[in-house]
């Protein structure tokens, strides 16, 4: 790391220790918290629920502080976990130091950590979820070469009293980009990145959205920060922690927050659309080659396309995920990609593919310097997913698609025939929606198509059985086939089914 990121990383630890977060020691820590006065340190680790959870610890000595540094702590997985049995659930938890920050919002100074799964004979849990993404990605990096990085575009709204939209009322559905006083709660997202930061998010920007609308009591405001790509495993804890901090800002504001995928009948939900870039091990990007999307970019929509459908049983799983896949809300329906296209399923966003002069332009006559070439941006955008995604199990199998669509030979002949560059949800191009084939429109047909794609998940016990079979039994339980057409028109009960699902995940 360059002596100016330290200088300019708003991670505390990264500053102080004056070393990236990835090469933070047991002795970094140590040395942290003595040198800094911390009193407590808090292990955390995600559940079943895809929360976080707290062990919290008050720091007695250094012997004491060494000890669970060096050994972690156990808990009972039994309780974390519907796998674990009572019989044999004690689990232990051991801290990763990269991901090491000084909590925002304690009383006192504590660090926190986040923590992975071990069982009692010191071998990482199979069925844990971060273990899942690592096995997944350390056999994709094996397979190809290559290096999976991803990044989340975390969507939220923010519910307050109708009285915070009383001067300068915001136009319904008009949100976009909106700045103070229309965007009531510009505040708040900001004070969430710098947290965010903080705690090691890597943020690309953030702004309000386009879903802003009044009831009769209450004004509802939709809001998204976006992060820029890193390594998997990564972009999975920046996203689990920034859910915990916008949750935490809630209560510091006295509001309400949902990432959920619908919020209200007829206005649209948040998604969590989940950017991918595939990376040399030195970092480089190879999306693009000669001005244009390489073959392992097309390669890769294709493995994902291939698998979409069993994909939607981690990145939707609840049943108004499927009231936000339906026509003309931004959402997909259909498996197709396109460039640009905000209609397909995967949509390759501009990249600053071509070498261009726009900021020489746009200073005519200053800016008199040739501008230099800044390549690596582009990524790609799987746009199925929404805030209910299980994320650690969702980006494990986007991984594990990515692979299959670099290895198959006919990826490319599948990504040609999938190719569509034209809004699908237009009348006049009914015709070419027709020929593709739907997502599924339930938890249950979303559990059915993971039960026909098992093996696939299972393959190398990267996804152990009973992790598959928990999906699909969870899914179903939701009986929720045919749920839009029973649903249709009954505004009644999809508000109670829709406050039933506001806080997932």
């Amino acid at each position: 790391m360059r002596q100016y990121e330290i200088s300019l990383n708003p991670n505390r630890l990264v500053k102080y220790l004056r070393k990236p977060a990835k090469e933070f020691t047991r002795h970094d820590i140590i040395r942290y918290i003595e040198e800094n006065q911390i009193e407590q340190l808090n292990f955390r680790y995600v559940g079943e629920d895809g929360k976080l959870k707290t062990l919290n610890f008050v720091i007695t000595s250094r012997d004491y502080l060494e000890s669970i540094l060096s050994t972690g702590e156990r808990v009972d997985g039994s309780s974390l976990f519907s796998f674990v049995g009572a019989a044999s659930s004690d689990l232990y938890v051991i801290p990763r130091f990269k991901t090491a920050f000084q909590n925002p919002f304690s009383d006192v100074p504590t660090v926190d950590i986040l923590c992975s799964y071990y069982t009692k004979d010191g071998s990482p849990l199979a069925s844990a979820p971060e273990n899942i993404l690592r096995k997944a990605h350390r056999r994709f990096q094996a397979a190809t070469g290559h290096v999976f990085k991803a990044m989340g575009e975390l969507e939220y709204y923010v519910i307050s009293p109708k009285s915070e939209n009383e001067r300068f009322p915001a136009v319904d559905q008009k949100g976009y980009h909106s700045a103070k006083p229309y965007a009531k709660w510009e505040h708040f997202r900001v004070e969430a990145m710098r947290l965010i930061a903080q705690c090691g998010g890597k943020i690309k920007y953030s702004h309000s959205e386009v879903g802003c609308f009044t009831t009769e009591t209450e004004y509802f405001e939709q809001n998204e920060i976006e992060f820029v790509p890193v390594d998997a495993e990564d972009a999975v804890d920046q996203l689990i922690v920034a859910k915990w901090i916008v949750r935490n800002l809630a209560v510091k504001y006295g509001v309400n927050i949902s990432f959920a995928p619908k919020i209200t009948v007829g206005k649209a939900g948040s998604g969590l659309h989940i950017h991918f870039m595939i990376c040399d091990p030195e970092g480089n990007n190879l999306m693009v080659e000669n001005e244009a999307l390489s073959d392992i970019t097309k390669k890769t929509i294709a493995g994902l396309l291939k698998h979409t459908k069993s994909l939607t049983a981690f990145g939707n799983t609840v049943p108004t995920s499927y009231l936000r896949l339906v026509p003309h809300q931004e959402a997909p329906t259909n498996i197709c990609w396109g460039e640009t296209n905000r209609s397909a399923l995967v949509r390759v966003p501009l990249g600053w593919i071509l070498k261009t002069n726009m900021v020489k332009d746009a200073n005519y006559p200053y800016e008199i310097a040739e501008v230099p070439y800044i390549p690596g941006k582009q990524s790609a955008e799987l746009r199925v997913p929404d805030g209910s995604a299980d994320l650690y199990h969702l980006i494990a199998g986007m991984i594990m698609a990515a692979q299959d669509g670099l290895m198959s030979e006919d990826s490319l002949k599948r990504a040609k025939e999938l190719y569509v560059n034209v809004n699908i949800f237009k009348e006049e191009h009914r015709h070419i929606q027709d020929r593709l084939e739907k997502l599924p429109q339930s938890c249950y047909e979303s559990a059915d198509c993971l039960d026909s794609d098992r093996e696939f998940y299972e393959a190398d016990e990267i996804f152990p059985k009973g992790t598959i079979d928990r999906f699909i039994r969870q899914l179903k339980s939701y009986e929720d086939k045919g749920l839009s057409e029973k649903l249709y028109g009954k505004h009644e009960e999809i508000r109670k089914l829709v406050d039933k699902h506001l806080q997932c995940m």
